[in-house]
């Protein structure tokens, strides 16, 4: 039993040596949804704050992403947050993926799916009052419409 007991403190030490990676790839400005949406600066700042952390090639890592194995979990959220949607890249994206991905931000942020539970439980700027929830759910939702009739 003493072997064990010091098994895990050891592991865990041992684990430490192997770090993520918490390079961003590059930011163009000009590329960025905020920059192209030209959104309010009260809407800009929650879709910041509740959303550009995993979504985006602006990731500020926090003290935790030093800490393995959670910041093995953490570069996971963050690559695949990157897959499905990335605001950095968001001129890349066809009109019809656009207004697909905001009317999916409306969907995700008025159910209370996003952001997250688990990022909102450690950085409690990130949480959405039901006023703010309104807010970008209509911000979104009246966005995709737009980019759907430049579409067309």
């Amino acid at each position: 039993m003493k072997k064990w007991l010091w098994a895990f403190p050891a592991l865990f030490l041992l684990i430490q040596f192997f770090q993520i990676d918490k390079t961003n790839p590059p930011a163009d400005p000009s590329k960025d949804y905020l920059t192209a949406a030209m959104a309010p600066p009260e809407t800009a700042a929650l879709i910041k704050a509740a959303c550009y952390d995993c979504h985006s090639n602006q990731t500020k890592y926090p003290w935790y992403s030093y800490v393995a194995p959670v910041s093995w979990l953490l570069r996971d959220h963050i690559v695949e947050g990157r897959e499905h949607l990335n605001f950095s890249e968001w001129a890349a994206y066809p009109a019809t993926k656009k207004a697909e991905k905001l009317e999916e931000c409306g969907e995700m942020v008025s159910e209370g799916e996003m952001p997250m539970y688990s990022y909102v439980w450690l950085h409690p700027e990130a949480k959405l009052s039901a006023a703010e929830q309104s807010q970008l759910a209509a911000w979104f939702g009246q966005e995709g419409e737009s980019t759907e009739s430049t579409d067309d």
